[in-house]
């Protein structure tokens, strides 16, 4: 068994931490006292699969300690990469239970990625989903020179055991056998955690340079969940759906962590492509998704009121406008009449509720949003059917719980109040600082980093807002990305872009002049958005690149610039853009798996098009490198339209 290796300031950091409160504590808590309760749910083939607390412990320490005899021990990081499968996250709680870390990846990460991240955490052992994820593994070792000392994989198809791969159920089924033959084990490894010990190393988004390693450790983790009960974000017992990335610290938080402390019942759906139709069967309580994830929501349901019969559309066309202008005027201060509630009731039976069953919502009373600026239509609309739907704000070095909407304080441009335990305050550059419990206690190996976020006893988030007279937080975007005009106008891009992309025609959008004469932007239109207007208002197009360069496409966008240009002032009034011919894409390194821009690579990627924007021309070639199916290299051009916003068809 190799020394655990030190992440972090240990325990003097937080002396009133008690050291065995941590997840495996509660797992095994709540297999004691909740042993025939269902914890888990995955559909497969049609199937709901359900575990039972003891049978989630049971399924964590069979997995330990089959692990252990193969040579895991503490401190030791194993890299979990696939899909929301329930093996994967008992491997998770198998690593944990033995004090080693458990660094889960983004199931689509490109390998020259993984590589960095081996190289970096020495990671010789890894938990994969299925052949795909194993090759990508092999791949990336053999690139990096380096040996995997075990790969245990979950789905069987095209792989076999052989010297360092084992199948998930052969490791298991080794660790059932010690068990058995070792009576004292199951509550060994119950009890060799602290909740000073690291449960889960996740990563920034790697925005500006690598990702850097985020350690959160059990208490990290447990403050931040129990925060959010105090403020009665999270309730006990709540059903919940797994369909996040389990990277993301979301999925940590929401799937693990309070998913075992409040005892969930976790619901995996087959696929994230099926989620959307699985989420109906799953009904779920709590139901959290990004701006992004709710405009699609929207979207569907706008094609299919389209899709529906004369009479459904006429009920829709009036009671859904009715809902959202009551909502507007809710928020407002207005108290709805009893003539208006009355009405409301009879848009629940006819309209409201029946949208709801259809999209498995019906039983949500927390549903969530955050990650960016969610658009005043769509916030309004999912309101107006009826779903308290409110905004939070966190990042992963918080354990993404910092703070959140009140039921009855809800706005359009706050994040809400900090949680109990959470202090906030911004300082005189206008950062958001936080002070709490579940705040991080430094990045991984990177100690010039941690001291430059982590100064005089507060977290330096990097955020710039400010904190309203009622104690409500308004965040505006990133410090780093305070920019300005060549005249010295003062902008943030990414706030612009939050407000452009509140129209569901946008996918993505980046906005440029810093050190320039005015603000540009280029476009990538959402293409089941625009192909579902095209198609409503007799637009051909045959591709997303024909659909975005046709005029009347043009004049759509042009019209949603020119709304959100209202609310600004005029020197950041976006003069010129262009709509790209695809969307940003993850694997060029236009965005990060969590889809936030990176400006360097756009700005490399699209000099060309970006000086055009800045010239008199009307249109542009571009020239984009594309790699088929085959491995071959291709060359696409492209003529794209440049529009000037002060007049049509320029």
């Amino acid at each position: 068994m190799t020394e655990q290796k030190t992440l972090a300031p240990g325990a003097d950091l937080h002396p009133n931490w008690q050291t065995d409160d941590h997840l495996l504590a509660l797992l095994a808590d709540n297999a004691k006292r909740f042993p025939d309760r269902v914890a888990l749910r995955e559909y497969d083939h049609g199937i709901w699969h359900e575990y039972t607390w003891r049978q989630y412990l049971d399924e964590v320490l069979s997995f330990a300690a089959g692990l252990e005899a193969r040579g895991v021990g503490p401190g030791d990081i194993v890299l979990i990469v696939g899909e929301n499968r329930p093996a994967l996250y008992f491997s998770m709680l198998g690593a944990i239970a033995l004090r080693a870390i458990p660094s889960p990846a983004y199931p689509d990460v490109p390998p020259e990625d993984l590589i960095g991240q081996i190289q970096r955490e020495s990671i010789r052992h890894a938990v994969a989903e299925d052949q795909e994820q194993v090759d990508k593994l092999l791949h990336a070792a053999e690139v990096a020179k380096t040996e995997w000392a075990l790969i245990v994989y979950d789905d069987g198809r095209g792989l076999e055991d052989q010297a360092g791969l084992q199948a998930y159920l052969t490791l298991q089924a080794e660790g059932r056998a010690r068990l058995a033959a070792e009576p004292g084990l199951a509550q060994d490894l119950c009890t060799r955690a602290s909740v000073h010990d690291v449960a889960a190393l996740l990563h920034s988004s790697g925005t500006t340079g690598a990702p850097k390693g985020i350690p959160l450790k059990h208490g990290h983790v447990l403050h931040g969940v129990r925060n959010a009960a105090a403020a009665g974000y999270f309730q006990e017992g709540e059903v919940h759906m797994a369909y996040l990335p389990i990277a993301w610290v979301g999925d940590f938080i929401f799937s693990v962590g309070a998913g075992i402390a409040l005892r969930f019942i976790v619901n995996i759906p087959e696929t994230r492509e099926t989620a959307q139709r699985d989420l109906r069967e799953i009904a779920p309580t709590l139901y959290f998704c990004s701006p992004r994830t709710w405009s699609g929501m929207h979207t569907r349901i706008q094609v299919g009121m389209d899709e529906s019969s004369p009479f459904k559309r006429r009920l829709y066309r009036h009671f859904m406008p009715y809902a959202i202008d009551l909502e507007r005027r809710r928020m407002g201060g207005h108290v709805p009449t009893l003539g208006q509630r009355l009405w409301r009731s009879v848009g629940e039976l006819l309209i409201y509720g029946p949208i709801k069953d259809r999209f498995g919502l019906s039983r949500v009373v927390r549903p969530y949003t955050a990650g960016e600026a969610i658009g005043e239509e769509i916030f309004l609309f999912f309101r107006g059917l009826g779903l308290n739907l409110r905004q939070f704000y966190g990042q992963t070095e918080n354990c993404a719980l910092a703070a959140a909407q009140a039921p009855g304080e809800v706005t359009l441009h706050t994040v809400g109040r900090p949680f109990p335990g959470v202090e906030l305050r911004v300082d005189e550059q206008g950062e958001i600082l936080m002070r709490a419990d579940n705040v991080f206690d430094g990045y991984y190996q990177q100690p010039e980093a941690s001291a430059e976020v982590l100064r005089d006893g507060w977290l330096h988030t990097g955020d710039a807002g400010f904190l309203q007279e009622d104690g409500q937080l308004v965040v505006l975007g990133r410090v780093s990305e305070v920019v300005h005009t060549r005249a010295g106008e003062r902008f943030i891009p990414t706030y612009i872009e939050n407000r452009l992309q509140f129209s569901h025609y946008i996918q993505n959008v980046c906005v440029l002049g810093q050190g320039r004469d005015y603000l540009v932007a280029i476009v990538c239109v959402d293409f089941r958005a625009v192909g579902h207007w095209a198609q409503e208002n007799n637009v051909p197009y045959s591709s997303y690149a024909e659909l975005s360069q046709h005029p009347r496409v043009y004049d759509l966008i042009q019209e949603v610039i020119t709304h959100t240009s209202q609310v600004l002032p005029q020197p950041l009034h976006i003069r010129r853009f262009v709509n790209l011919h695809k969307e940003f894409d993850a694997d060029d390194g236009e965005i990060t798996r969590t889809r936030k821009l990176r400006r360097k690579v756009i700005d490399k990627n699209y000099s060309k098009i970006i000086e055009a924007l800045y010239s008199d021309a009307h249109s542009v070639e571009f020239e984009a490198s594309i790699m088929y199916e085959t491995g071959d290299v291709g060359v696409l051009k492209r003529e794209l339209s440049l529009r000037t916003v002060s007049g049509r068809g320029e």
